[in-house]
């Protein structure tokens, strides 16, 4: 089923390195194609780790384009002529100025966050980011411990410190979202009735509803 419509646009922005952004991206992504969006990921990563999952692929939905960061504005209005319906935007580690422009073109932001205190810390960074840009953000806690409850009670108030909410769904530390990289899958086509394709489905249910209020 294509739903239409106009493109919703997501970028995945954290200033830390190895925070789960092409994890989150590419699972998005797929929800959003399992949901009967026109689903695209544009990786402005220079490491292309998103196209290189792309490549292993099989399926044909999401396409996925690496495009150079300054060719953002032409790969969003080219994919909103083909009918594109959600766009997510995966972005580098340490990117200042192609961040701002990914959240400035974005309907939300979504950022990734590990436990870490050089996760949380970098948030400081992404909080200015979002003011900047005037684009609503949610963390998403990522690679947690099923069960540490505690933990992710003290990294939401950690963020909350620095102004930015948690979104309401956390994406726990699970093998089928690593087991699915390498194959060119999501861990919601890999291990679709795992705990992993719940917490994704509900990531991007909660994301849909987000960007519609």
């Amino acid at each position: 089923m294509q739903l239409g419509g106009p493109m919703k646009t997501v970028a995945v922005v954290s200033q830390k390195g190895g925070a789960g952004k092409t994890t989150m991206s590419v699972h998005v992504a797929v929800a959003a194609a399992q949901a009967g969006e026109n689903a695209v990921i544009i990786d402005l990563d220079p490491q292309t780790n998103a196209a290189s999952w792309g490549d292993l692929r099989e399926a044909d939905t999401p396409s996925v384009l690496a495009v150079p960061p300054g060719r953002l504005p032409q790969a969003l209005q080219a994919a909103r002529e083909e009918g594109v319906t959600f766009a997510i935007i995966d972005t580098a580690a340490k990117s200042e100025n192609p961040a701002l422009e990914a959240a400035k073109t974005a309907d939300l932001v979504l950022i990734p966050c590990r436990r870490s205190f050089f996760d949380v810390d970098a948030m400081s960074w992404t909080a200015n980011l979002l003011k900047l840009a005037g684009k609503p953000g949610y963390v998403v806690l990522n690679a947690l411990k099923p069960g540490s409850t505690k933990i992710q009670g003290d990294v939401v108030q950690a963020v909350g410190a620095y102004g930015l909410t948690a979104a309401p769904v956390v994406m726990h530390d699970r093998g089928a979202y690593i087991n699915a990289i390498p194959t060119g899958q999501a861990a919601q086509e890999l291990e679709p009735e795992s705990p992993a394709a719940k917490e994704i489905n509900d990531l991007y249910a909660w994301l849909q509803r987000t960007i519609k209020a």
